[in-house]
């Protein structure tokens, strides 16, 4: 597919330029899940995505652009953490269990960020964009003090399991049943996601 710049002006263009940027994201997100920044190629994307590598380019600028925007489009989804501040280490611990299970799906941010993040300039964007979405959406439901550590903290909680259970499959996390290791994991969170007492330190 190469696009036509030829279209009309009554916005049948500007719709199709719209469908075609989409569908080189759609892409992109898809091969940095699969191969890593390293390992994806702007050939590979634009094939994918029925394009050329220019009009790739053309959309994007570089490799390094798309890959901010496809971290951006595969972070902002709450796919774990939950909004309401008052159940969050009961919702977390479920959704951290359930998502984590040996049948669930795959959580597509986190292969993103495994496989990226042995390059230095991905891994610069995968912390900007982490602190972006969810480590800002989480500092911002966290009171006291050392909110951003807390969060931080329960973030590193969350992928450590999720690489043990999913990834790395170790027996007894792989095959702990979901509502045992939320049980466990509420009580974890609940040390972070409650403020510390007033007055006690870092």
């Amino acid at each position: 597919m190469v696009e036509d710049t030829r279209g009309p002006a009554d916005g049948s263009r500007r719709r199709d330029a719209g469908a075609t940027r989409e569908a080189i994201l759609i892409s992109a997100v898809e091969a940095f899940t699969r191969a890593g920044y390293d390992g994806a190629g702007v050939r590979e994307v634009a094939g994918n995505a029925g394009v050329t590598a220019m009009l790739v380019n053309r959309y994007f600028g570089s490799k390094e652009q798309l890959f901010a925007e496809a971290v951006d489009r595969s972070f902002a989804p709450r796919t774990v953490v939950g909004d309401d501040p008052d159940a969050l280490s009961e919702q977390t611990a479920k959704a951290v269990a359930r998502r984590t299970a040996p049948y669930a799906d795959d959580l597509d941010p986190f292969l993103l960020m495994l496989r990226s993040a042995a390059n230095p300039r991905a891994a610069e964007i995968i912390r900007a964009g982490i602190e972006r979405h969810v480590g800002g959406h989480l500092t911002g439901l966290l009171s006291g003090t050392d909110a951003e550590a807390r969060a931080e903290l329960l973030l590193s909680l969350i992928a450590g399991v999720w690489l043990m259970r999913k990834v790395v499959a170790t027996p007894a996390l792989a095959g702990m049943d979901e509502e045992s290791l939320a049980v466990r994991l509420r009580e974890l969170m609940r040390m972070l996601v409650d403020p510390p007492p007033d007055g006690a330190g870092p």
